[in-house]
């Protein structure tokens, strides 16, 4: 992902997701609050979570997502909470 974008905010009712950061910094947030994750680091996403990754740093961002099962079909786009991204 390019310096300064963002996923929309969405959920998957099925699927859940493991994100792993290869390159950059990652911002992933959630209606509890914001997680940063650096190169090397890794987090779940369960299904039924709304969720946003973003790239608020100057960097590229690379990373890996596996999704259990398939997003395909399985993505509702959301409304963002409140003060929290886009």
């Amino acid at each position: 992902m390019p310096p300064g974008t963002e996923e929309e905010w969405h959920v998957h009712d099925r699927a859940r997701q493991f994100f792993y950061v290869l390159a950059g910094q990652a911002t992933m947030r959630t209606r509890e609050g914001d997680v940063n994750l650096h190169a090397g680091a890794g987090l779940e996403i369960p299904h039924g979570v709304p969720h946003q990754i973003a790239n608020d740093s100057d960097l590229d961002l690379q990373f890996l997502v596996v999704s259990a099962p398939s997003t395909r079909g399985d993505r509702t786009r959301v409304e963002s909470p409140i003060g929290i991204g886009g």
